[in-house]
């Protein structure tokens, strides 16, 4: 027991014990070819095409290693299984007045999960692309390495759960004041709008929305139980954008526990460092890869000329304006929703692997004099 408690008191940070001296230093393991130049910043405003650099960098990395797919696969099963309990939350929440959701115990019960197994993923993907020879290294592989670190990720996961807790309860707590002063600053009641008008279009309503398909039973109109999408959905999608903004924020804390080993907290204050060195190329990187998600995102307007609309639901009521699609068109919907998910987690894998390429890019900024 004491030895558990020192493991996890010298991650924290908060052990005053000096460790072990060790007979080798740390090294920062770097694959031969980076892609990335090793050159001190000379003042040019050179920092955003080198943003642009890593992240077209990283795209060849993945296309010349399309085992680093098992990340997008992994992750994306993860967020499955969240949307799952989401799912049972948003069910149990409507039908039976029981604001599930809204609870702060609840909402970090799933997230703590959710957010543990994101960071082994990332432990991973650090793993399998960090090494001294020429060989590739698989995903799996790099993945088999992080059971040395789990105490370290769970003890992180920790605090990043809390705080995606924090901030989703603090949205709702925003957007129950219902204060028009605050509106603007009501960032999760926005995005439920939005998300909510999004979800109840073409082609998601039709094809992900098992509520629209029976409300076109005979009768025309489904009553009784609701099974709460498209909550589940909106929720998922908001604590994956809680949890991308913290993994962002914090960017460098994995790389720094599994390569060099580092204690959370000063992992956690060499990671803010490491990125306000290296802002410009930090920012080119995630507006890029955003930019691309968000561009592929608007081919849903396409949808919009099959003369298939909106579905209105009021007081647990679902009704259907709009022709029925017809099976081929629910099938492309459901086809198109999957096409943009993968896509989405493609690019998360990209943006993984840039986030390597910059915590090297950043290391040697520093180091050099």
């Amino acid at each position: 027991m004491n030895g558990t408690l020192n493991t996890v008191g010298e991650w924290l940070g908060l052990c005053r014990k000096q460790p072990a001296i060790r007979m080798v230093p740390p090294v920062i393991p770097v694959q031969s070819d980076t892609g990335i130049s090793s050159r001190p910043d000379d003042g040019r405003p050179d920092r955003i095409r080198t943003g642009v650099y890593i992240t077209v960098s990283s795209t060849k990395t993945l296309i010349q290693n399309p085992q680093l797919l098992w990340f997008a696969l992994l992750a994306g099963l993860v967020l499955i299984g969240h949307l799952i309990i989401q799912g049972i939350l948003a069910f149990f929440s409507m039908n039976y007045r029981s604001d599930l959701i809204g609870s702060p115990v609840i909402a970090f019960a799933v997230e703590l999960p959710t957010v543990f197994c994101l960071l082994v993923l990332c432990a991973g993907l650090v793993l399998s692309l960090s090494h001294d020879d020429d060989t590739p290294h698989s995903f799996l592989s790099g993945l088999k390495k992080v059971q040395k670190y789990l105490v370290p990720l769970a003890l992180w996961s920790v605090i990043v759960a809390f705080a995606g807790t924090l901030l989703f309860t603090a949205g709702r707590i925003m957007t129950s004041l219902d204060n028009p002063g605050t509106h603007v600053l009501d960032i999760y009641g926005n995005l439920y709008n939005i998300l909510f008008n999004v979800f109840s279009q073409y082609p998601f309503n039709w094809s992900l929305n098992p509520d629209v398909l029976a409300a076109y039973l005979p009768g025309g109109v489904f009553t009784g139980f609701d099974s709460g999408f498209p909550n589940a959905f909106i929720h998922t999608l908001v604590f994956s954008a809680i949890n991308v903004f913290l993994i962002v924020l914090t960017l460098f804390v994995v790389p720094l526990l599994v390569l060099e080993r580092k204690r959370i907290r000063d992992a956690f204050f060499e990671s803010f460092t490491l990125m306000k060195n290296i802002r410009g190329e930090l920012s080119a990187c995630v507006l890029g890869l955003g930019l691309v998600v968000f561009a592929a995102s608007l081919t849903v307007m396409l949808f919009q000329f099959t003369g298939i609309s909106t579905v209105e639901i009021t007081n647990s009521i679902t009704r259907i304006p709009s022709p029925h699609p017809g099976e081929a068109w629910i099938a492309l919907g459901l086809l198109y929703s999957l096409v943009l998910a993968g896509f989405t987690l493609i690019v998360a894998t990209i943006g993984g692997i840039a986030s390597l390429d910059l915590y090297r890019h950043a290391k040697t900024r520093v180091e050099k004099p």
